[in-house]
């Protein structure tokens, strides 16, 4: 086909096709990381909007403090796990193989932790006893689907990962739209479509991950992950504590302070930018083991031109996604203040959520860019600063203004971020220029 096209247009010179090339590798590659993201992001967009007309306000309150419980057992799976399989691209094929085993052990463990959280905090938000076991069993699927595409995606297995978000997006509005019209929706009804969806959404990732999740069950040594904690997992779990902290603060304070109905208000806005946010939890698991490769064969500046990749297409995502917002609030305002939300309110809490996504648009790919470089230490530092930032402002706005002045607080730690990733950053460039 490039053949083709090189005859088809002889005036391009030999670099100019070779950019073309690289361009094209891309753009796939993006496109690949992308699509599946957004494909979830759509499913939990359909699913919100079916929570907030058809089930009561505060059950719509439950169900988003629930897309903020999981993303964030996922971000300590990618702690945990993520983080040192990525770092396997730059070791032998032995030392790797004996690692990932490790890491598949300890992500059988790490889901079940997980779904005993997931489902204590529901059932604290005053879900039913049956609903909080199956949004558990949801968390548990979940996080363990985290470490699935995280090894996918460390081993180029892009198609897999896309068509796995794919047909978890499909089946979970699949079975949504089925309860709507047989008259059976439910929270516990939909519970459990939730945890059908994240089942069968393994599916994708064939034989050879059942086959090593399989030799994890069976395997009883687990000492190999001690190495691995000291050295990398420590400073990485302690930096996503405390970026959860700064990012949301509000989301805790004000589910058990207010009450899950006082959320669903800040909730609703957040849902407008579930696209950029869901990218910039996605694209990571992409491009940091690229930067990692660059990095182990000492190519700095090919792992500074991922950043810039990285920077653009989440910029391009963050774009689209504040004019679908707009359109929707113009347009079709019906969809979001049919359970009776002030308009000017969602504009206030909208117009707030998109300057912490623009915020943190521009710091993930220098935070991704540290990670790779195994600078975890300092950026748990940077954490600690930015979550105490977070969590004094949050706090202190919820008590005098109220819940929606509460987002101030998670944009000032996103400040506090910015203020100090960048210089580390530069100190790292410098450094080994």
């Amino acid at each position: 086909m490039l053949a083709a096209a090189q005859q088809a247009l002889p005036f391009l010179r030999e670099g100019d096709w070779l950019r073309v090339q690289s361009l094209l590798r891309t753009s796939y590659r993006y496109s690949l990381s992308v699509i599946g993201p957004i494909a979830v992001s759509a499913a939990h967009f359909i699913a919100s909007l079916i929570f907030l007309h058809f089930l009561q306000a505060s059950q719509f309150g439950q169900f988003s403090f629930l897309l903020i419980v999981v993303p964030f057992c996922l971000s300590m799976s990618s702690a945990l796990l993520g983080a040192p399989a990525s770092l396997t691209r730059g070791k032998d094929d032995v030392t790797a193989a004996a690692e990932i085993a490790t890491l598949h052990k300890a992500s059988l463990i790490i889901s079940v932790m997980a779904g005993c959280i997931v489902a204590v905090l529901m059932f604290s938000t005053h879900a039913g006893a049956g609903e909080a076991v199956l949004f558990g069993l949801y968390g548990a699927g979940a996080t363990l689907r985290s470490f699935a595409r995280s090894l996918s995606n460390v081993r180029a297995r892009l198609k897999r990962v896309a068509t796995s978000d794919f047909a978890y997006g499909a089946l979970l509005v699949g079975g949504l739209i089925g309860l709507i019209a047989f008259g059976r929706l439910t929270m516990f009804n939909a519970a459990f479509v939730f945890v059908l969806s994240v089942t069968a959404s393994f599916l994708p990732f064939g034989r050879t991950y059942a086959r090593e999740i399989a030799s994890a069950v069976r395997a009883r040594n687990f000492s190999h992950y001690l190495p691995i904690w000291q050295n990398v997992t420590r400073w990485s779990l302690l930096g996503v504590v405390l970026t959860e902290l700064t990012v949301n603060a509000h989301a805790y304070f004000v589910t058990f302070i207010s009450g899950p109905k006082a959320f669903g208000l800040l909730a609703l806005g957040a849902l407008f930018m579930r696209p950029a946010s869901l990218v910039l939890s996605a694209l990571p698991d992409i491009d940091q083991p690229v930067m990692t490769r660059h990095l182990a064969h000492g190519d700095t500046k090919g792992a500074l031109r991922v950043v810039n990749e990285f920077r653009m297409a989440s910029g391009l995502v963050l774009v689209g996604t504040i004019i679908l917002s707009i359109v929707l609030v113009t347009w079709f305002p019906h969809l979001f203040l049919k359970k009776g939300y002030d308009e000017t309110d969602v504009l206030v809490v909208l117009a707030l959520w998109i300057a912490i996504t623009a915020a943190r648009v521009i710091r993930t790919p220098a935070a991704v860019f540290l990670q790779a470089t195994g600078s975890y230490s300092a950026l748990a530092r940077v954490s600690a600063w930015s979550s105490v930032t977070s969590l004094v402002a949050t706090f202190a706005l919820l008590y005098t203004l109220g819940p929606i002045a509460s987002l101030g607080g998670v944009f000032a730690g996103e400040i506090a971020i910015m203020v100090a990733i960048f210089p580390l950053a530069r100190a790292w460039r410098a450094q080994h220029a």
